[in-house]
C-alpha cells in the first residue's frame, strides 16, 4: 500500500507548467488480473496522463460522489482534478462516517444521516484512501491529478483521452487493491492517437484501522 501510493504521488509531483488544451488523445486499453493470475471481474479502473498541471474549468465544484449505499461505497474509485469538490451522500437509512488518515488529505466529516449532504475539498496532488468508521468494510479512494486528462476505462478495459497537449508524458492506470501502480511513457502529436497498453495486478484489501487508530469493534444495532 505504501510503495503504490508512493509510486503515484511520485509520477505526480513531476508535473509541470501547465500546457496548452489543444492536443492529440491517448488511447489503449488496460488488463486487470488477480493476483493468482485469473482475469478480474468488472473492476473501476482510473487511466490519466502527467507531466503537466492544467486548472479544473471550474475551480471548488464538485465533480464527483462518492455515496454511501448498502453498506459500500459507491463507486469506490473517483479521479478528481487538484482544486475540486467531491460529495459524499449517505443513502442508507442509518448513520455513517467519512474520514481518511492519508497525507494527501486527512479529514473526518463525522457520523451523519441521509439526507445531511457532505462535501470536502482538495488542494493537493495525491491518493486518498478513504473509511467507514462505523463499517470496517467500507473503502474507497480519490485520486487528485494535476490536470484534467483522466478518464474511467470502459467495461472492457479500453480508454480514450480527449485533449492532450503534444509532448512527452507518462500515462498511468489505476485499480483500488492494485499490488504496484502500472505506468508507461507516451508521445503525444497533436491531432494524432498514441496508443498504450496497460496491465495491472489486484490483491486483497489491505486491512485498516479506524480513525483513531484502533482495531474496528462490532457494529451495534444503532448504526446497522
Amino acid at each position: 500500500m505504501i510503495a503504490r501510493a508512493l509510486g503515484i504521488v511520485a509520477a505526480l509531483a513531476t508535473s509541470a507548467l501547465a500546457a496548452p488544451p489543444a492536443g492529440g488523445r491517448v488511447v489503449g486499453k488496460v488488463t486487470v488480473t488477480e493476483s493468482d493470475g485469473k482475469p478480474s471481474g468488472p473492476v473501476d479502473v482510473i487511466v490519466y496522463v502527467v507531466g503537466f498541471d492544467e486548472k479544473p474549468p471550474v475551480p471548488g465544484a464538485i465533480t464527483a460522489q462518492i455515496a454511501q449505499q448498502d453498506r459500500k461505497f459507491v463507486p469506490d474509485l473517483v479521479a478528481i482534478t487538484v482544486g475540486e469538490q467531491v460529495g459524499f451522500p449517505n443513502n442508507d437509512p442509518f448513520l455513517h462516517n467519512v474520514f481518511s488518515q492519508s497525507a494527501a488529505r486527512k479529514f473526518d466529516l463525522g457520523s451523519y444521516k441521509k439526507g445531511d449532504p457532505k462535501t470536502k475539498d482538495f488542494q493537493a496532488t495525491g491518493v486518498v484512501d478513504v473509511y467507514c468508521n462505523i463499517h470496517a468494510e467500507m473503502a474507497a479512494t480519490i485520486l487528485v491529478l494535476p490536470n484534467r486528462r483522466h478518464v474511467r476505462a470502459n467495461a472492457d478495459g479500453t480508454f480514450a483521452i480527449d485533449g492532450v497537449p503534444p509532448g512527452k508524458w507518462t500515462v498511468f492506470a489505476y485499480v483500488r487493491r492494485a499490488t504496484k501502480p502500472t505506468s508507461t511513457p507516451v508521445t503525444v502529436v497533436a491531432g494524432q492517437d498514441a496508443t498504450v497498453s496497460l496491465a495491472l495486478v489486484r490483491g486483497p484489501e489491505p486491512k485498516h484501522v479506524n480513525k483513531y487508530g484502533e482495531q474496528y469493534k462490532p457494529v451495534t444495532n444503532t448504526y446497522h
